[in-house]
């Protein structure tokens, strides 16, 4: 891996890295912007294309002690600049360009270690921290993959990126509109239950059993109005307390918890005569 000194904020690759983390949906030049060392490490884990790694002089040591390919392009630079380029308020010592993974709905709808599809829509979800969590939940209970519809934050958002602590370079992700992401559904077989707080089916009574896409709605306004008639059912979470409904990311981490005890086969009950 070929390094190099940078002393000027004017240095292309630093343009490009800039680029990257303030317009994170455009995916410029098919590479998106990174953050911090762990997910650097993670990146590297889930064996994404390094293309250009940024590190505070600082971190060199660290930096020279990575297993990168040599076509890697290593950038040092002072403090300074590389702080000024990253757009986090408490800038992390190492960036990256990588090239994202590519999914398709084939993905998506995988069975996954002999679980049906189980499948996660955010429509309009807006919150990044939310969404990375969601991811995170979504990889944790082993969900086959997520869906973003028209008005979703980007999933290479910074803030959606350390939510996910990773979880983003490894669950497949695809952008869809509703009318996709429904007719997919229908051809997959496979079952689109959205969130209510009313008038819906506990969903510890609900078969998550099947291949299920669970929607999460907006934050402030829900599930629309025209997707929740489109879809087959509803589920709610049954809340004991005084409250009227649930973070969507919490939400989202509950139904897909109770999804996968369901899949998990129950281990006979142990014991006998003594």
């Amino acid at each position: 891996m070929p390094i190099r000194i940078v002393q000027s904020k004017q240095n292309a690759r630093l343009k490009e890295l800039r680029r990257a983390l303030t317009s994170p949906g455009r995916k410029a030049a098919g590479l998106v912007g990174i953050e911090g060392p762990h997910l650097l490490e993670e990146a590297m884990r889930a064996e994404l294309q390094i293309r250009c790694v940024f590190a505070d002089e600082r971190m060199r040591p660290w930096v020279e002690g990575l297993e990168l390919e040599f076509e890697v392009d290593v950038l040092i630079l002072p403090s300074g600049i590389l702080a000024g380029t990253l757009s986090t308020e408490t800038p992390q010592p190492v960036a990256a360009l990588v090239k994202p993974p590519e999914w398709n709905w084939a993905d998506v709808l995988s069975v996954r270690a002999g679980s049906p599809a189980l499948v996660v829509v955010l429509a309009g979800l807006q919150d990044p921290g939310n969404l990375g969590t969601i991811v995170r939940s979504a990889e944790a209970f082993g969900a086959s993959g997520v869906v973003c519809l028209p008005g979703t934050v980007s999933p290479w958002n910074q803030k959606a990126l350390r939510a996910s602590a990773g979880s983003v370079f490894r669950v497949p992700i695809v952008d869809a509109d509703e009318a996709e992401a429904i007719c997919q559904m229908r051809k997959a077989g496979v079952r689109v239950l959205t969130t209510a707080v009313e008038g819906a089916q506990a969903a510890n009574e609900a078969d998550l059993r099947a291949p299920v896409a669970l929607v999460i709605g907006n934050e402030g306004n829900g599930v629309p109005a025209a997707l929740a008639a489109d879809a087959d059912g509803a589920v709610t979470i049954p809340c004991p307390g005084p409250v009227e409904s649930l973070n969507a990311a919490v939400a989202a981490g509950v139904l897909l918890y109770e999804a996968s005890k369901q899949r998990t086969p129950k281990r006979p009950a142990s014991g006998g005569a003594q």
